[in-house]
């Protein structure tokens, strides 16, 4: 979509104020398993789902259209959006990946395990696995990378981290301050996992690093041009062997959505991921077109739509207003109206297929009459009406959300102003409570601990929160802890259920839809759904608009 408002922009822009108030503040498969989802997946039409069963093909060349184009290449300070994440899995590798069934394992670390009550992992570097620059990839470097990391301004997102130490030239340890038992997904290098991608100390002691990656991953760094191309040539070194297939891969910015539509159907591309509904329709039942779409199962999180409220802010310290709100917006509507169907409606933070998702949300039925009874009581009790702004970015596609929103909410009895400001305002406003209602996306995440920043009360402070909603509710905060430490998987499953249920009580959110990102190429472009980890087994595929470049190959 043209508005990206949600964790990536804030990233982008807000990381630096939120380091420095965190800074003021604050047997592997078994193991790993128990901190995941356990269901993943990806929608095709028919076979054309970027699978292939036939010979790999080695050579070459692959340009993959994308939807911006992002800051850099060095984890600790660039953001790693979609596009960064097929940036960084071009030229790093991530210490994990998500298996297909949503368990957590090795992936460039040979094994991940902590210690009886998780408050300390080790991580095992793979033997004989070199940087680009052919310095090997030990537990020094891997260690040093880390450091590095933690050195810089997204540190805050892996706050329980306090030490990470060499142990031995094969072993790293990295010590918590507390048990922290899905440790491993923020290792998995996806949205959130940055702190995963491992850099050459090479590159950590250029000051130009992030414009000059070195990694271990399948292709090296070539050519970076921004807002134009970024070009990476194939690692014939690399430790997976025989991989990767394509001698180049090639990442074009095309901003507009139609225009990157239409750049594959003419050629101009071979592959493009999307999430605009017009443009996945348009690809969606296309036989001349491989085609994959997360609107099906997938671990952990998608990116939701929805109102985010100020639950500090007057008129939405109110519960009566905030349930009102809730019955005045119709999520199946919404779906149809402004995202064509494609968007599935929401209730919750989590989707169908995970063990996250509750059939019981407790979230508030549609219902205009009861909304409209709640707006009279407010008023009669507080003497004035029910007036709020609705702020939104000024892109086409937010102003269409915010007008409709306003529309139902007018319906009612509420009176709503629309102002529209630029999306780095808008995140500055999140961050110090000026808003009363935003229009906003977020929370994609492989585990739900990686949303536990936006959602736990020890995140509000005066004045200021990266907990936007400023929702203190103390047992969110219990339901996340129990998430967060405990290794039993139904257990953890029933504490996000609950923060479902919790979030639904305070209703901090007026859910909406979710969004659906697919991928698309042509039919010479073979196997970009197909992941395996180093041992053969399947990977997760395609989600949120990222896959992994290694194992394509093109048909001749």
């Amino acid at each position: 979509m043209p508005d990206r408002i949600d964790r990536r922009g804030f990233l982008a822009r807000g990381a630096v104020t939120v380091a420095g108030v965190a800074a003021a503040g604050t047997g592997m498969g078994t193991l790993l398993s128990a901190c995941s989802s356990s269901s993943a997946g990806s929608t095709s039409s028919g076979t054309r789902n970027g699978v292939s069963t036939g010979t790999p093909k080695q050579g070459g060349t692959l340009v993959f259209g994308i939807e911006a184009e992002d800051q850099g290449f060095d984890p600790a300070s660039a953001r790693f959006d979609e596009v960064g994440v097929l940036y960084a899995r071009t030229v790093f590798d991530p210490l994990t990946i998500v298996a297909a069934d949503g368990s957590i394992q090795p992936y460039l670390a040979q094994a991940v395990t902590p210690n009886a009550d998780y408050s300390v992992w080790t991580i095992t570097a793979r033997p004989d696995v070199t940087f680009h620059d052919g310095t090997p990839c030990d537990a020094a470097a891997i260690a040093g990378s880390m450091e590095h990391f933690l050195s810089g301004i997204y540190s805050f997102t892996v706050a329980p981290i306090t030490k990470v130490s060499v142990s031995s030239p094969t072993t790293v340890t990295v010590t918590m301050n507390q048990p922290w038992v899905p440790f491993p997904a923020y290792l998995a290098g996806g949205i959130g996992g940055q702190i995963g991608y491992i850099v050459a100390p090479s590159m950590i002691a250029n000051p130009n690093s992030a414009t000059h990656p070195v990694g271990t991953g399948p292709f090296k760094f070539g050519e970076w041009v921004p807002n134009d191309h970024f070009t990476a040539n194939r690692n014939a070194s690399y430790w997976r062997t025989g991989m990767p297939y394509l001698d180049s891969i090639t990442y074009r910015p095309i901003i507009d959505n139609s225009q990157r539509g239409n750049s594959l159907t003419s050629g101009q591309i071979g592959i493009m991921h999307t999430d605009d509904p017009t443009v996945i329709l348009q690809f969606r039942d296309n036989p001349s077109y491989d085609y994959v779409d997360d609107s099906g199962q997938i671990v952990g999180e998608p990116d939701m739509n929805f109102v985010m409220l100020n639950l500090q802010a007057a008129p939405m310290t109110d519960s009566r207003v905030r349930q009102a709100m809730a019955m005045a917006v119709s999520s199946q509507q919404f779906s149809q109206i402004i995202d064509k169907g494609v968007n599935a409606p929401c209730d919750q933070p989590f989707v169908q297929g995970t063990p996250y998702y509750t059939s019981s949300p407790g979230y508030p039925a549609y219902n205009p009459s009861q909304a409209r009874s709640l707006v009279q009581q407010v008023q009669s009790s507080t003497g004035k009406p029910v007036s709020f702004t609705l702020t939104s970015t000024n892109s086409a596609y937010a102003v269409k959300i915010a007008q409709y929103l306003q529309v139902q909410f007018q319906n009612v009895g509420m009176q709503v102003q629309l102002a529209q400001i630029q999306q780095a305002d808008e995140i500055n406003d999140a961050l110090a409570g000026k808003f009363q209602a935003l229009v906003w996306r977020q929370f994609a995440a492989a585990d739900p601990d990686i949303n536990y920043l936006w959602w736990s009360p020890t995140e509000v402070q005066p004045g200021f929160a990266v907990n936007f909603a400023r929702n203190t509710d103390p047992q969110v905060e219990a339901a996340l802890q129990t998430g967060r430490r405990s290794t039993n998987p139904q257990a953890r499953a029933q504490a996000y259920q609950q923060v479902a249920q919790l979030l639904n009580k305070d209703l901090p959110y007026i859910w909406n839809d979710r969004t659906t990102w697919a991928v698309a190429s042509g039919p010479k472009v073979q196997n970009w759904n197909n992941p395996t980890t180093p041992s053969g087994a399947k990977a997760q595929g395609m989600v949120v608009g990222t896959i992994w470049p290694t194992q394509i190959w093109l048909e001749t």
